[in-house]
């Protein structure tokens, strides 16, 4: 394996911790612990996507920074 697949794995494996902890606290949102483990996640995602990128180029052309409650915000699409 190359230092660069391997650096993509670690950034899958991330992003998917994020992913799956972002998920657990829409059903569980008062989980403190769990808030904080996703926050670390995101960090760690990001930077490791910025070492790839500095190395290899662009990973993807979505980059947002947003809030992890942005998709509840008012007004609903159906509402405009």
């Amino acid at each position: 394996m190359t230092e660069q697949e391997a650096l993509l794995r670690k950034i899958s494996a991330s992003s998917f911790c994020a992913l799956d902890l972002h998920l657990y606290l829409d059903s569980h949102p008062g989980d403190c612990e769990a808030a904080a483990k996703l926050d670390e996640a995101r960090r760690e995602t990001q930077a490791l996507t910025a070492k790839y990128e500095a190395a290899y180029g662009p990973l993807n052309d979505n980059q947002r920074k947003t809030s992890r409650w942005a998709w509840i915000t008012n007004p609903w699409p159906w509402d405009v």
